[in-house]
């Protein structure tokens, strides 16, 4: 149980769309131990990466019931940049549909001043929701960045480029 009182209850969602490098088990796929909706065979000794993991749904209570995971097909999950939409691969519009579009919208207005992005994460394509539009950034690799175009903290442009690339 977390703090807000919330449990996964059915929701084992997290065991499809996260990886999880100490099982070698690659995002979108249902973990070996997931019994989806049930729960997870090996629990008590699941990895540290597991231990150490919460949805944004059981975290915060300013979130509402639609949006746990095994109803919205959406597990949000937080980034140094900001939050991440993650898209259970058999709903990939799941966050296009009301009410959750256009609480990301209004999620994106509030973060762009603060320098917060909302990414959208489906399968391996990734999407950058601004006020105006969204950027469809493709195929984002674990060696590649994104880099924002910016006017003031407005952002105009986004590309994606090698972290070799970048300068330090």
């Amino acid at each position: 149980m977390t703090a807000t009182g919330r449990q996964c209850g059915d929701c084992t969602l997290c065991c499809k769309v996260m990886a999880i490098e100490e099982l070698a088990k690659p995002a979108n796929a249902w973990c070996a131990h997931c019994r989806p909706g049930r729960g997870c065979r090996i629990y008590p000794s699941r990895p540290a990466e597991c231990r150490a993991f919460s949805c944004v749904w059981l975290l915060n209570e300013l979130l509402e019931e639609h949006w746990k995971p095994s109803r919205s097909k959406l597990v949000l999950t937080t980034s140094d940049d900001g939050l991440e939409v993650r898209c259970d691969p058999g709903f990939p519009d799941a966050w296009r549909r009301q009410p959750f579009r256009n609480e990301l919208r209004e999620w994106a207005i509030s973060g762009e001043p603060l320098d917060m992005t909302v990414v959208v994460i489906v399968g391996q394509r990734m999407t950058l929701l601004t006020p105006e539009r969204e950027f469809d950034l493709g195929v984002v690799g674990l060696d590649e960045r994104i880099v924002r175009e910016l006017e003031g903290t407005r952002v105009v442009n986004v590309t994606v480029a090698k972290a070799s690339d970048l300068a330090p």
